[in-house]
């Protein structure tokens, strides 16, 4: 059996693509791998595998294009999926603070908290007390929790200084991405919504 070798034009002009051409300066014609092998050491011929290999222009194009629409249809479901899963977190959290407004009144006998801060944990080391009652995490008493915005505000003041109501809302950080229902809580622990604008108490009831 036989080896050719061929040289560099030749291999361009006679192989087709896709196909190993071993490059020598020359045509050179041997026996077997061995002969070829030792005719290399000795007159110092290097070949080396060339692969024409790649994509065309439309090839590329055709994936680009497949990439976008598969974008196209993934992202807004993942972002729906998103708001989803924030709402469902925003109506649990407010749930949450109405219960720690219960145990918090209870506990401390001067009806609701002043503050959501007042909720918050407790400082490494201290005791609970009515401005760290150790009733919430720190995300909600900051606040911000799952892309909503908690805002708190105290009602009902008496004369002896009691707080004997609250208003919760929790809006959505950016409409649209983050959530799109709008929530409101207050000392009736009904939680309500708005899908257009800020809830508030004429809202219907979604939770409780």
């Amino acid at each position: 059996m036989s080896f050719v070798f061929k040289a560099r034009d030749m291999c361009e002009a006679m192989w087709p693509r896709h196909e190993t051409c071993y490059i020598v300066p020359e045509q050179v014609e041997c026996d077997d791998w061995v002969t070829f092998s030792f005719i290399r050491r000795r007159e110092g011929y290097w070949f080396m595998p060339r692969h024409e290999e790649g994509f065309s222009l439309i090839e590329l194009l055709i994936v680009v294009a497949i990439i976008l629409v598969i974008a196209a249809i993934a992202i807004p479901s993942l972002i729906r999926s998103r708001i989803a899963a924030n709402q469902a977190s925003a109506i649990e959290s407010l749930r949450v603070l109405g219960t720690a407004e219960v145990t918090y009144a209870a506990i401390y006998g001067n009806g609701y908290s002043a503050t959501l801060t007042a909720l918050g944990p407790v400082p490494a080391g201290g005791v609970a007390t009515a401005n760290a009652a150790g009733l919430i995490d720190d995300l909600l008493a900051s606040g911000y929790k799952s892309g909503y915005v908690f805002t708190y505000t105290p009602t009902l003041l008496d004369t002896t200084g009691r707080y004997n109501g609250y208003i919760i809302l929790a809006n959505p950080q950016d409409v649209g991405i983050t959530g799109s229902d709008h929530y409101y809580e207050d000392e009736t622990h009904l939680i309500r919504m708005n899908t257009t604008a800020q809830a508030g108490s004429s809202d219907s009831c979604v939770a409780e």
